[in-house]
């Protein structure tokens, strides 16, 4: 009696246990679903290079500099005119701490779900 009240448990646990996993991979697979997680993944995509883009941008401006004041020291040019101070550009100073996410619907976009 208890072996197969134990067996009938268990059956019934990993009945549950499979169809939440199921339905859980189900709703994952919606295109709803897989349209939120590839836009979130286009984001921080685009995030890591303009980082990177941003990061290459001032070491190009450093390396610059640095071979700029080599070049004027080899040349004896040491009294440089004024110039203005360098403007740094927009997309530089566009700081975006974090990318925004796209939150998964529950809205259906079935028309015929309506009728």
């Amino acid at each position: 009696m208890f072996r197969r009240t134990f067996w009938f448990t268990s059956g019934v646990a990993a009945g549950v246990w499979a169809t939440t996993k199921v339905n859980r991979k189900l709703r994952q697979l919606t295109p709803e679903s897989l349209a939120a997680t590839a836009a979130n993944k286009a984001l921080e995509t685009g995030q890591r290079l303009k980082d990177r883009a941003v990061g290459f941008a001032l070491d190009v401006r450093d390396n610059m500099a640095r071979r700029e004041a080599e070049l004027e020291e080899a040349l004896g040019i040491q009294d440089s005119p004024e110039l203005p101070a360098p403007r740094r550009l927009a997309a530089i100073e566009n700081d975006r701490s974090k990318p925004k996410y796209v939150e998964p619907t529950t809205y259906s976009y079935n028309r015929n779900e309506d009728h």
